[in-house]
């Protein structure tokens, strides 16, 4: 990885790429989002660092986003497609617009299940924003109204996402180099 030598990675999106289009999703989100100061409503944890500079890229177009988060917990074993809430928004979400936002659709569980928890708050409106969009691990039937970057089938880390907890910090996205040595 760039930055830390470790050979195991290589990097897929560097940090220009990730900030350039922070920078072009606020502008669409400037023309598409029906008021000023949207809640957005970030997905633990690997949203985190998308969120920041979101908000951040926001605020340079304009916006004054009120920011806050969900979790939600995917159940193991025999129920792996399983999601519930775990930690659920702070702000009321009835009668406000509401700009979810998570890292990476990849089975669609989790942004279907706030998505709907959204809906049934009475949120004035809803858009969906995603740093990355991996369709072929789809199992919901979901697309996201905003997509940063769509992936291929590979474990993505870095700039939030991470592998066991580690690597959240990298400022850029890498994908494990399947070539070399563990």
């Amino acid at each position: 990885m760039s930055g830390s030598g470790d050979s195991r990675f290589r990097v897929l999106i560097d940090e220009e790429r990730l900030q350039a289009r922070i920078a072009e999703l606020a502008i669409e989100l400037k023309q598409r989002l029906t008021t000023t100061d949207p809640v957005l409503l970030g997905l633990l944890t690997g949203s985190f660092v998308f969120v920041a500079d979101l908000a951040r890229a926001m605020w340079r177009e304009g916006l004054q986003p009120h920011v806050d988060f969900v979790k939600t917990k995917h159940y193991e074993g025999t129920q792996a497609t399983s999601v519930r809430v775990e930690k659920p928004p702070s702000l009321a979400l009835k009668g406000r617009h509401v700009l979810l936002v998570d890292d990476i659709l990849d089975t669609g569980r989790s942004l279907e299940l706030i998505s709907q928890l959204a809906r049934d708050e009475e949120a004035a409106s809803l858009l969906t924003c995603v740093l990355l969009d991996k369709p072929s691990g789809r199992l919901a039937e979901i697309e996201a109204d905003l997509v940063g970057f769509t992936v291929d089938d590979e474990w993505v880390l870095g700039y939030g996402l991470d592998l066991d907890g580690a690597h959240r910090e990298l400022p850029h996205v890498v994908v494990r180099d399947d070539e070399s040595p563990s």
